[in-house]
């Protein structure tokens, strides 16, 4: 499992000019399914994220996490994480899980992220989405629960 976290002053997701969701001071995940992932990948991908301390404290070093402050958390589907360009001019999504797999995958990730009680938006999986965010930072990281980087 693979996430882009960006840590975010707003973000906006837009289906067909339609509003599916909406957060403030938060965190925009987009988030990526591989093959071979279960539920320890997703566990261990959202730990790391709610504590991820990536939110100033009171002298201005990031030594806070969403959960300490309660963020909003927006999630988003991205099988492209998962683009394999080293060969070609094509990426290969060869290691993405596949639609009926992964979208199990993303509803389970989303159910076990609501058990925080943060304000949790996402966008539509498997859909064309606008996605309109202002970067806090910026702060962009990468993660991947196989700990390839």
């Amino acid at each position: 499992m693979r996430a882009v976290v960006q840590r975010v002053k707003k973000c906006e997701v837009k289906v067909n000019n339609d509003l599916v969701g909406s957060i403030n001071s938060g965190l925009l995940i987009f988030l990526g399914i591989g093959k071979d992932d279960a539920v320890d990948d997703i566990d261990y991908m959202i730990d790391k994220i709610v504590n991820l301390r990536i939110f100033e404290d009171d002298q201005n070093k990031m030594n806070l996490a969403a959960l300490d402050l309660n963020k909003e958390i927006m999630i988003v589907s991205q099988f492209t994480l998962y683009g394999d360009c080293r060969k070609g001019r094509r990426p290969s999504f060869f290691d993405a899980a596949r639609p009926d797999q992964a979208e199990k995958i993303y509803n389970i990730f989303i159910d076990k992220f609501k058990k925080y009680d943060l304000n949790i938006q996402t966008g539509e999986f498997q859909t064309m989405m606008d996605i309109d965010l202002i970067n806090d930072g910026p702060v962009t990281l990468l993660i991947d629960s196989k700990k390839n980087f």
